[in-house]
């Protein structure tokens, strides 16, 4: 049975209450990342309205699970994110699971959000594989469906990006042994009002891509920060990020954002010295996150993950 991915939504009630390693990108077999989305062949999308009641988030069917460990922002004029993520693999990985991290904006209109993100994922339903991918998703409202990668008119890649969305990416992190990571930006761009996405871990940076700025209307924000696992109901969570709990004191055994920047109004990246950060995470007792810290040659950063295995 396969299962299309099922992504974070954050519940908006809730916001009012030294690597010397680098990932290089490898050709992906099939770019356009083909999403499993017939329903009547059990498979599932972002379709319905999601009703988080701050423990399970399901497809308004109750058919899917889906668990986070999250820092975000609350709502305010906000103009991006900028982070070192973590590359972890998950070869074990069920087709009816997914698991990956996200940068993701939040963009209010009234009184709906919309959603634009950019991050790394293993999802075999989607590719039929299990490799690590690069990919974008965004909805016009979060109660709606949206699109991955290029099924849609959203995300428009650069032309010679050096990373496309749906497209592989390794090495992967070895446990206990070696640290690999990709840093990506996604910010509004001074001039445009277009929402850039760039890869800053190569011998330049390299423009990715964008999202149009119709896709995120309205000037308040929240920023995200989010490990996450989609599984069915009444079977078992993948991994998230290393697949253990998170350790603060070692790169190689835990997944994390690192190097934490948010920018301003005029596309400058800056620490996050005065930016109140909320926690977030809804299964605690199988996926689970460090504080928004910073540390020595790490910057501002948090770690995130937890085992396979968990149920509920």
């Amino acid at each position: 049975m396969g299962l299309g991915q099922v992504h974070v939504i954050i519940p908006i009630f809730l916001f009012f209450s030294f690597a010397p390693y680098y990932i290089t990108s490898v050709e992906s077999l099939d770019l356009d990342g083909t999403l499993q989305t017939n329903e009547k062949d059990g498979t599932l999308s972002r379709s319905k309205p999601f009703q988080l009641n701050g423990r399970i988030k399901t497809d308004g069917k109750g058919n899917t699970i889906s668990h986070y460990a999250m820092w975000h922002t609350e709502p305010g004029k906000f103009y991006g994110l900028r982070a070192e993520m973590s590359i972890w693999g998950s070869p074990n990985q069920e087709n009816y699971q997914d698991s990956g991290s996200a940068i993701q904006i939040y963009c209010q209109k009234g009184e709906h959000y919309s959603l634009i993100e950019a991050g790394f994922h293993v999802s075999p339903s989607m590719y039929h594989n299990r490799d690590v991918r690069f990919f974008t998703y965004t909805t016009r409202d979060t109660k709606s469906a949206g699109c991955y990668n290029l099924q849609c008119p959203g995300f428009v890649p650069a032309s010679g990006a050096a990373l496309v969305p749906g497209q592989a990416i390794s090495p992967q992190s070895t446990y206990g042994e070696a640290d690999y990571y990709a840093r990506l930006s996604l910010n509004e761009d001074p001039k445009s009002g277009d929402w850039v996405v760039y890869r800053h871990d190569l011998d330049r940076p390299s423009f990715l891509g964008h999202f149009p700025a119709q896709l995120c209307p309205g000037k308040t924000r929240i920023l995200a920060l989010t490990g996450f696992v989609n599984y069915l109901k009444n079977t078992h969570g993948p991994p998230m990020g290393s697949g253990h709990f998170p350790d603060d004191e070692d790169d190689k055994r835990s997944a994390y954002f690192r190097h934490i920047k948010i920018y301003d109004a005029s596309g400058q990246a800056r620490d996050p010295i005065t930016t109140h950060m909320i926690q977030l995470v809804n299964k605690p007792d199988c996926y689970n996150e460090t504080d928004f810290t910073v540390k020595i040659n790490r910057g501002y950063v948090f770690y995130y993950g937890g085992p396979n295995g968990c149920i509920g």
